[in-house]
């Protein structure tokens, strides 16, 4: 991560994204809560980090069988500030719709006490109800301290204010946002020089093994490491990155939320995973791959498709295998047959049916048509205009691949009909529900012209169902891209340059 102190940035459009971060700060000064006013001291230096939330175009829950993804950072994004103290206690404040809230916790604990150990950790924020949001600030804090490990182990902590316009529950990964923005800072304050790559990976694990969320890679990624109006090409084996791909001149991606709300610790999202997984496994078996239990978990010896679903092409899934798969089995007759899978961050729960099947499949043809999508992205840049209408009928695949996984909403579903009503013939291409499903957002491909077409649609599926429909309309910068501003001691005063 670069540091650049805000006077650099005066002829820069970088500006334009701290500034009002500035500003608020400046608001919280002279505000009349207390706790805000003196939280931060004007009389000591400050760093800031911003990380997007980002807009999934193909790929999806693949990500974790190993898929290609492409994702578009957002314009939208979580700030996080932080100001070094002296003493050794670690003071968080989130800002909310809802109002602040606060968590406080000596760094020796994190360091050396009981809760060093991540499960600890998660057990201790999960049972206390108002301090769940945290495990998302806390769990970085554990990846940077303890799993990355600075050389020698600090004994000053730090205070970090958070402020996130990310909407959560709606798919376009709030929570990947409120990680990379403050792995970042902390990263930086404890003198750690961590590349995009790193700081996605760590955020990725403090959300599976703190936060207990067993998303894959690419939400983290795409925050760290995005480009503004280009799409992060990924190949999560475990986090590739494969080329920055802009957005070929007259057309754009469009996210439309459902007004559904949506989690990816929710049981349909863990029971796909689960599932795809569960498949993964009895194909392993049926070609004969040799496996050992270790501890809770499978380890297989797999030089054919090194572990990853996607690695499987979809004629020799057709031809090998996909017969041989059950399309629902419990998880009890699981267990007994092949003891375990090798997904690290969910367990197949005995009295639980799962839909080993779809889940299995989807992530196979997934892959397949991520790969053809950026192939015609390619013949688009280069002129071929009848290329974004097989794109759209790729998402429009994949939106069905995920209902038949049951991931699905009506919502979502509608609004995917409403794109495809109106037509290639008006600019609007295709569109799929994004991210973990289950309702959130729909991402709709479109040339720039068709921006109030897509405005037209939010409006009529507003009034239809009486759910508002959030607008995202414009990428921006991943948290790499942009890196650490630095204000100076005396930055509660007048604004500089």
């Amino acid at each position: 991560m670069i540091t650049r102190t805000l006077e650099l940035l005066r002829d820069s459009p970088d500006r334009a994204y701290f500034e009002p971060v500035v500003q608020r700060l400046r608001a919280l000064r002279e505000g009349t809560d207390p706790m805000l006013r003196d939280f931060l001291s004007p009389d000591e230096p400050l760093f800031i980090a911003r990380a997007p939330g980002r807009l999934d175009v193909m790929g999806g829950i693949a990500d974790y069988s190993g898929s290609l993804v492409l994702q578009l950072p957002l314009d939208v994004a979580t700030t996080a500030v932080l100001q070094a103290r002296d003493d050794p206690t670690i003071d968080i404040v989130s800002l909310r719709s809802t109002g602040p809230m606060r968590f406080t916790i000596a760094l020796e604990e994190l360091l050396r006490g009981e809760l060093r150990d991540p499960n600890r950790l998660r057990e201790r924020l999960a049972a206390r109800e108002n301090d769940r949001w945290a495990a998302y600030v806390v769990g970085i804090v554990h990846a940077c301290l303890v799993r990355e490990g600075a050389e020698v182990a600090p004994s000053h902590g730090f205070r970090l204010l958070i402020q996130s316009e990310v909407p959560e529950g709606k798919g376009v990964s709030s929570s990947a946002a409120i990680e990379v923005a403050c792995l970042s800072v902390v990263a930086r304050r404890y003198g750690l020089d961590l590349s995009g790559e790193r700081i996605a990976a760590a955020s990725q694990w403090a959300e599976n093994h703190v936060a207990g969320a067993p998303c894959g890679i690419m939400d983290q990624m795409t925050s760290a490491c995005g480009r503004r109006d280009r799409l992060l090409r990924l190949r999560c084996q475990p986090g590739t990155i494969e080329g920055q791909i802009l957005i070929p001149e007259g057309f754009r991606f469009y996210g439309i939320d459902s007004g559904i709300r949506h989690a990816v610790t929710g049981s349909d999202y863990g029971s796909v995973r689960t599932a795809a997984f569960m498949g993964y496994r009895i194909i392993a078996d049926l070609a004969g791959l040799p496996a050992s239990l270790d501890a809770s978990n499978v380890r297989e010896v797999d030089e054919r498709w090194h572990g990853y679903l996607a690695n499987l092409s979809p004629v020799e899934l057709e031809s090998q295998f996909v017969a041989r798969l059950p399309e629902r089995m419990t998880g009890a007759a699981f267990l007994e047959r092949y003891r375990g899978i090798t997904d690290t961050v969910t367990q197949v729960r005995p009295e639980r049916t799962y839909a080993v099947r779809q889940s299995t499949v989807h992530p196979v043809y997934e892959n397949a048509r991520v790969e053809k999508f950026t192939e015609l992205l390619g013949a688009l840049r280069d002129g071929a205009r009848d290329a974004a209408r097989e794109m759209g009928a790729l998402m429009l695949e994949s939106h069905a691949s995920y209902g038949a996984c049951g991931l699905g909403s009506d919502g979502t579903d509608r609004l995917v009909e409403l794109v495809r009503a109106t037509g290639s013939e008006r600019g609007l291409f295709g569109a799929k529900i994004t991210g973990g499903g289950s309702g959130g957002t729909v991402a709709v491909f479109g040339t720039e012209d068709a921006e109030p077409l897509v405005r037209e649609i939010a409006a009529r599926y507003e009034a239809e169902g009486g759910r508002a429909a959030q607008l995202f309309m414009r990428s921006g910068p991943g948290a790499d891209e942009l890196g650490i501003v630095k204000l100076g001691a005396g930055w509660g005063g007048e604004s500089e340059g």
